[in-house]
């Protein structure tokens, strides 16, 4: 009973995550395009959006949303939690068509209905958590050799992608600036994992802050964040919102899961039925992003409202079609 009502907890902080920061993605590119019509765009390297009320009403509906989903954490796993975000796609979404003029068409809304079906279909079939009675535990399945092997990849690629290709590629290709939040997010959240788990085992009575595993992992923690959120902003400010929060979303969500499988082996304890419907809720998901991609494709000449260039936007979209599939 116990563990029904925590599952209920953690679907509860995470649907109210996903509609703040779904919020927050509008609010934020309003006051970056403020921002940018009287300084230095932050996609250009531009901080002036920090004096803009509108990104920090952004920026409190986002910490806000992130503070629920990291309590969701500590009552769910990982891949109940994470793949509720496609919520916030939706709300995005919708919001963005509304607010920001950026069109949403039909295939749009059968997008966003596709990537609440796939969520649904993983969230049904998510594997039940193990049991965590230490920080300590969630330490020696993060320096496991697959982890470890993980992290060290993820590292070099984010990289890779900030020293090498950001410079030449960020402005064209909505996957070098998405691709750093992404890698670095799955590291974050096996780090918010430890964290949370540590706060609700600390106020059950048996104190986790004693060892420095706990510290370790909240230094993890505020450094992947404080990465996410400059590069999350320099993406917001270059794309277009409705397809930034959708393809952020999958590649997020795909990298989360995978460093939670390899980590935590949610999957040795299912069968392949369950497997394969939760792949099979992936491939649903990633469906509606690509369909939210058209969608933009069948607005951008109707919308002169647009604050980006249509062309090479797309041409980003289309040559790293294939590289957001392989890396899912």
């Amino acid at each position: 009973m116990g563990g029904v009502s925590d599952n209920v907890k953690g679907l509860v902080l995470a649907l109210s995550s996903s509609i703040f920061i779904g919020s927050s993605f509008i609010v934020k590119k309003k006051g970056l395009k403020k921002a940018g019509s009287t300084g230095t765009r932050a996609g250009s390297g531009g901080y002036s959006y920090l004096l803009e009320p509108w990104w920090w009403a952004g920026m409190v509906a986002m910490i806000v949303g992130e503070i629920a989903n990291f309590a969701a954490y500590a009552f769910a796993p990982a891949i109940l939690v994470t793949p509720l975000g496609a919520l916030s796609i939706i709300f995005s979404a919708v919001l963005a068509h509304f607010i920001l003029k950026e069109k949403l068409h039909i295939f749009g809304i059968v997008g966003c209905a596709l990537c609440l079906v796939g969520s649904t279909t993983i969230v049904i079939h998510a594997p039940v958590e193990r049991d965590i009675e230490s920080v300590k535990d969630v330490w020696n399945l993060a320096t496991e050799p697959g982890f470890l092997v993980y992290s060290c990849i993820v590292v070099v690629a984010v990289a890779l992608l900030i020293f090498r290709l950001a410079p030449r590629y960020g402005q064209t290709h909505m996957v070098v600036f998405i691709g750093i939040c992404s890698l670095t997010g799955s590291l974050t959240v096996m780090g918010v994992k430890a964290v949370a788990i540590a706060l609700k085992l600390s106020f059950s009575g048996s104190n986790q802050f004693k060892y420095f595993q706990t510290w370790f992992f909240t230094l993890v923690v505020i450094g992947f964040c404080l990465l996410q959120l400059n590069y999350l902003n320099k993406a917001l400010d270059t794309f277009n919102t409705a397809v930034v929060s959708p393809v952020y979303y999958v590649m997020f969500t795909s990298f989360t899961i995978l460093a939670s499988v390899i980590m935590f082996k949610e999957w040795d304890s299912q069968n392949v039925s369950q497997i394969v419907s939760e792949l099979c809720g992936f491939v649903t998901i990633l469906s509606g992003t690509f369909l939210l991609h058209k969608t933009k494709d069948m607005g951008g000449t109707a919308t002169g409202s647009s604050t980006t260039t249509p062309s090479p936007i797309f041409q980003a979209s289309r040559q790293n079609s294939r590289s957001v599939v392989s890396d899912v």
